[in-house]
């Protein structure tokens, strides 16, 4: 196993989160693409685990905080840490220490940058990013919010430790017509597939639902919400866990819709 930087003939399969088998990415657009040229401007750093068949089976990408959805001086944010762990494609690479051996080469590369820490976010359930994978390699809690935890690991002694930017406000639960609101900071392939899919869906309703789209990886919108990646009907968010079906947004606009009748 060979740990990398990303090579310009990776980056459709680093934009796909190592998923170029799967046809739901064509939902997700060119979005992650377009955030990738604009990041790499911002210090984005990605590392990629290459087998011995030139297969890439793991990565990890992380930014200067100062450009991320946390505060912080002088560290740096991991995005996320993802091995291939489906049948399809490469096949399932997990449990073997890829994920392991991809994190110390990004603590590493972040000392020899001059970093003074590096940090991570994850959640406290056992769902996908869980924090206490990176607990059990050194990382602490700096900041949690909800199920979400912020954990880190300073190089040096004496770092202030980072902060989570929490949310602000939300949507309004009540406007002229049932409202679609997009909250995108382009990093995540599957919040883009959520996004996209919500449009469609408010576009085919034409003039009775609004749609309205946030960049939030510009970080006056961003501070404005302290909202990162969401969809929201009305008040309620809608994505909490995998990309929204088609299925699903349907039926939540019909309820809107509803709600708004009587």
């Amino acid at each position: 196993m060979e740990i990398i930087d990303l090579e310009e003939r990776y980056e459709q399969t680093y934009c796909k989160c190592l998923e170029d088998w799967s046809d739901e990415f064509d939902d997700a657009g060119d979005l992650k693409k377009k955030w990738l040229a604009r990041k790499k401007t911002q210090g984005l750093r990605v590392k990629l685990a290459r087998n011995e068949k030139d297969e890439i089976v793991g990565m990890i990408h992380y930014v200067p905080i100062e450009h991320s959805w946390a505060k912080g001086v002088n560290l740096y944010l991991i995005y996320c840490v993802w091995v291939h762990g489906y049948k399809e494609g490469v096949g399932n690479n997990q449990g073997s220490g890829i994920g392991t051996l991809l994190l110390e080469a990004a603590e590493a590369d972040c000392m020899e940058l001059g970093a003074d820490g590096l940090a991570a976010w994850g959640v406290r359930l056992p769902f996908f990013l869980r924090s206490k994978w990176y607990k059990k390699r050194g990382y602490k809690v700096a900041d949690t919010d909800g199920m979400l935890e912020l954990v880190w690991k300073p190089f040096k002694v004496d770092v202030m430790p980072p902060e989570l930017i929490k949310r602000k406000k939300k949507p309004p639960a009540k406007n002229e017509l049932p409202t679609v609101t997009c909250f995108r900071n382009g990093w995540c392939p599957a919040q883009n597939i959520s996004c996209e899919r919500a449009k469609r869906a408010a576009s085919e309703l034409g003039d009775r639902v609004r749609f309205i789209e946030y960049d939030t990886d510009n970080p006056e919108v961003f501070e404005e919400w302290g909202i990162a990646d969401a969809v929201f009907i009305e008040d309620k968010c809608i994505t909490n866990g995998p990309p929204l079906t088609d299925a699903k947004v349907k039926k939540q606009l019909d309820r809107a819709l509803r709600r708004h009748r009587r």
